[in-house]
Formats: structure tokens, sequence, C-alpha cells
């Protein structure tokens, strides 16, 4: 079993009802094992677009990341994401973080994901969660990425509640 982080991000529709559908569909073929609360934060695209909730799943799977990036792009389909809606507004983007202390690229996927260092919008639900969770590329605890970032840069708390 590998043990990995998952970003959840929308900003389309029922943003909230969008982030349980997906973990309910993650959970169909991974084991859920601690998810962070739900920010609220700035998109970073291309044009206006509508706010982005965010959040961190932890899990265990044992799928490899190619499978597991197929199974998430299912998931993505499934809830309304259309091809091609890379910085652009969509209902659910799921992204793999990490996958184990695996490092991994290809043309289809990095893992890590290749910028969660320069999000805060993925570093602080991941810090709340895992602080001492080391980057096998950076070498650097999340809590220290996140300092070197700045910190929490228009990521606001929405809700403790768990989904």
């Amino acid at each position: 079993m590998y043990e990995i982080y998952l970003g959840l991000g929308t900003n389309l529709g029922d943003r909230i009802g969008n982030l349980r559908r997906a973990i309910g569909e993650l959970e169909a073929f991974l084991t859920v094992r601690r998810k962070s609360s739900v920010y609220e934060s700035v998109p970073h695209g291309t044009g206006e677009q509508p706010l982005y909730l965010n959040m961190v799943v932890h899990a265990e799977t044992a799928a490899q990341p190619l499978e597991l990036l197929s199974r998430v792009k299912s998931i993505e389909s499934s809830l309304g994401r259309a091809a091609g809606t890379h910085s652009l507004p969509r209902p659910i983007d799921i992204d793999i973080l990490f996958h184990g202390d695996t490092t991994f690229d290809s043309a289809e996927l990095t893992v890590p994901h290749a910028r969660l260092h320069e999000r805060a919008f993925v570093l602080v639900p991941l810090e709340e969660i895992a602080p001492a969770h080391v980057h096998p590329r950076l070498r650097r605890p999340i809590i220290d990425l996140l300092d070197e970032l700045g910190g929490y840069q228009d990521v606001v708390w929405l809700s403790g509640e768990q989904l």
C-alpha cells in the first residue's frame, strides 16, 4: 500500500457538494485516512474566475502512479470536468501531490506535484494534516515550505467541518 496525498479544488457549481462527491468516488478504490479543513482561495488562472474551495486528502492505495492518475481523471470526468480546462473554472480538480516517497516523471504525470511548493492553496491544507511530511525532492518538511512561501497568501480557512 502507498501513502498518498491528493489536492482537491473546485470553483464551479455546488463547491462543497463537488468535494463531497469526489471524496465519495475516491473511497471506492482507496482508504481515506485524514481530510483537511476546507479553504477558500483566489484562483490562479486566466481571466476572472469564481473563488476556489481547496482541501487535501491523505489516503492509502495499492494503485501505482499512472493507475491512480487514470482513476482520478475518471472521477474528474464523472463530476463534469471537461478536457482542456487547466487554468479555467471547473467543478473539480484532483491533483496527486505525493505518492509514497516516490519521485515519478512521465509525459502525463510528475510526482511530487511539480508546483505544490509554490502554492499556498495546497500547502496550507497540507500543513494542517501533515506538517512534518518531507517533500522527497526538496527534502524539506511541509511546514518549512509554507514558511518559505510566506504563509497563507489569499487562502482563507472556510470550514473545519469534515467532509
